[in-house]
């Protein structure tokens, strides 16, 4: 289902959610997908949660990696603050520390390293100058922010004045492939979603076909 144009998106998901349930153990969000002439940056959660806990970071940073592998990037998740490995000190860090240690637990099959500055994070070589303990081994294509406002600040700004392409909120972890158009959404921003919304139709279907 694509919906969305004629009402505001908080309205549009708060219905959506009404009648359609989430997938079982699983972290609802927004994705955006940042296209610039360089490189593409995932950005996380821009839609559903204003604050998450370490749990909901770490299933946000699982989901966005499978649905950075679908449109072809081999993902690189940085949990991106404004400090960087504790560099200024500050509060509300612990949550995306807590995310780093479960996913250490999980052995996911996917780079991940936190908390970073997206200076930092999308800059591989001040990493290995400054900070050579990194993870990662290359600049991050998948940052999970802090929380919701500093997600959909950043997408919309970015939208507003970067000149990059900016797609969606893409929705991940409802029952059933559900998008959101913004009030602005233009004809091609609608097909893209179209595309989005099928191409999580389809995974699904390869999941559950794996499972048989």
């Amino acid at each position: 289902m694509i919906t969305g144009t004629t009402r505001p998106f908080s309205q549009s998901l708060r219905q959506v959610r009404t009648v359609i349930e989430d997938e079982p153990e699983a972290t609802p969000f927004g994705i955006n997908v940042i296209v610039s002439r360089n490189h593409t940056v995932l950005i996380a959660d821009t839609a559903v949660t204003e604050r998450p806990t370490a749990e909901q970071y770490a299933a946000i940073a699982m989901r966005a990696s499978s649905f950075a592998r679908r449109m072809g990037l081999e993902p690189r998740v940085s949990f991106t603050s404004y400090t960087t490995f504790g560099n200024p000190p500050g509060m509300h860090i612990e949550e995306l520390r807590g995310a780093v240690k479960l996913l250490d637990g999980f052995k996911v099959d996917f780079e991940y390293e936190g908390e970073m500055a997206p200076d930092v994070a999308l800059n591989y070589e001040m990493q290995r100058r400054y900070y050579p303990f990194t993870r990662l081994s290359g600049a991050a294509n998948i940052l999970v922010m802090p929380g919701l406002q500093s997600a959909s600040i950043s997408a919309k700004l970015l939208r507003a004045v970067g000149g990059e392409s900016v797609m969606g909120p893409s929705i991940l972890g409802l029952e059933h492939p559900v998008q959101i158009a913004p009030m602005t959404a233009s004809a091609s921003d609608l097909v893209m979603l179209a595309v989005l919304a099928a191409g999580d139709a389809d995974a699904r279907h390869q999941r559950e076909a794996a499972r048989r």
